[in-house]
């Protein structure tokens, strides 16, 4: 792994880990599908995650949410070990996974007031909350439109807005562009980029115009373990680009 530049290192000193994967090893009997993963994500931080499929990517973001439990190690949330404390945890968390949590029969609006009832707010925070997230993720147009007779698009920006509507300090997004369009993926990823300006953010993604647009930093695991953890410069030292940086670091051993 990379080892952080000094004037990085400082500076990570001086900022609160939000996000923190100490050691992490998930086992499922002999195979290892994560080997000791260890970074952390800062405030205000936006880290692409990234690797090849079956790298450990989305069980190492199941450990840090708290839905997978470790073999080894600990995860932590704003300070919350994931395994202890996970509901105090959750408090500071939103998660959106590759697949989100969606109730087709619903519409937006009444998937949202589920969400806000199930995560106990007041009948005013989650009026305020709701019409929020509504412009945030752009959702008037069909927020009474059944969820099952939305594109894709709409579904990922419903499921941005649940994981949004508690107004968390950190999240957590496992492929929020998969399978958008172009304008799809326009606007998911300036969604994200406002974000970043108040909150941390993980953001695992396979696509690299992805990272250049909106990443501080990478994280790259492949076939379980911690590759790289550094900027996009010392990714692609080479000057080759990063697709074959990529490539040159995700061989398989």
């Amino acid at each position: 792994m990379n080892a952080p530049d000094s004037e990085s290192a400082v500076s990570d000193e001086k900022r609160r880990p939000m996000i923190e994967a100490d050691h992490l090893s998930k086992f499922y009997g002999i195979f290892a599908a994560t080997r000791d993963v260890k970074f952390s994500v800062y405030e205000e931080e936006v880290v692409a995650f990234l690797g090849p499929n079956g790298a450990g990517k989305s069980t190492t973001m199941k450990m840090l949410t708290g839905y997978l439990a470790p073999s080894e190690g600990s995860a932590r949330i704003a300070g919350f070990d994931m395994s202890t404390h996970r509901i105090e945890g959750s408090k500071r968390l939103g998660y959106l996974p590759e697949n989100g949590p969606l109730y087709p029969d619903m519409t937006p609006h009444s998937s949202l007031d589920f969400f806000a009832e199930a995560r106990g707010l007041s009948r005013q925070r989650k009026r305020q909350r709701i019409e929020a997230v509504v412009e945030l993720c752009d959702l008037s147009s069909v927020i009474y439109k059944p969820i099952n007779k939305l594109s894709k698009g709409y579904r990922q920006r419903v499921g941005m807005a649940q994981a949004l509507l508690h107004e968390p300090d950190v999240l957590i997004l496992d492929e929020p562009t998969g399978g958008l369009d172009p304008n799809q993926i326009r606007g998911v990823r300036e969604t994200i980029k406002r974000l970043g300006e108040q909150k941390t953010i993980l953001l695992s993604t396979h696509i690299l115009q992805e990272v250049e647009a909106m990443a501080d930093r990478v994280v790259l695991i492949n076939e379980g373990r911690l590759v790289y953890d550094g900027d996009l410069a010392g990714m692609d030292k080479g000057g080759q680009g990063l697709d074959n940086a990529f490539a040159e670091m995700t061989r398989p051993s």
